[in-house]
């Protein structure tokens, strides 16, 4: 499978200067698209996470009875772009408050995560939340629903959705924040 922005084959392993990122914020077109247009960013797919269900397809993950959420693998150059960095990307890009959904998009499918990869990840990822939280708290939202999970599997979506925003510049994107900047005291 060729990757059709980065013209080379899709991947899910890192190289030994780059780290890998998981995230689900909604539907994965949207989210993939904001972050293969980082500097640093070496690779992105989309896929299904959150599951022991084994080789979900799409049908079956928007039928929801996988359990998966759909989710953004990204490759990246922490010495050009930092996985706080991509926190901050993540927090803004999506309203982290709606539970079950992202906007028009309804199902446990939509549901917002950061899938861990170290146990670093996992406290950044605690404290990028907690530091945001308050920033919402303070514009009146309610309380973020993501969750963090350590990533237990990663089954990459069918050939057509990846890249999907890339292959059809008009598709949808159901992504819109909440419009308050994540930013560190």
């Amino acid at each position: 499978m060729q990757h059709h922005v980065f013209n080379k084959p899709v991947t899910t392993m890192p190289d030994a200067k780059q780290e890998i990122a998981t995230f689900a914020m909604g539907c994965f077109w949207g989210g993939e698209k904001l972050f293969w247009q980082q500097q640093g960013v070496v690779m992105t797919s989309v896929g299904y996470a959150g599951s022991k269900f084994e080789n979900p397809t799409y049908e079956q993950v928007c039928g929801g009875l996988t359990g998966h959420a759909e989710a953004i693998q990204v490759i990246y150059e922490p010495s050009i772009i930092s996985y706080q960095e991509l926190l901050k990307l993540f927090w803004e890009n999506h309203d982290p408050t709606q539970g079950m959904r992202q906007g028009n998009d309804i199902g446990s499918q939509y549901r917002s995560v950061i899938f861990t990869h170290s146990e670093i990840q996992i406290n950044l990822a605690i404290e990028a939340r907690d530091e945001y939280q308050k920033q919402l708290s303070a514009e009146g939202y309610k309380e973020i629903t993501t969750s963090i999970e350590p990533i237990e599997n990663y089954y990459l979506a069918e050939e057509y959705h990846q890249q999907y925003l890339s292959k059809n510049p008009g598709g949808y994107c159901g992504h819109g924040g909440t419009g308050v900047c994540f930013m560190k005291n």
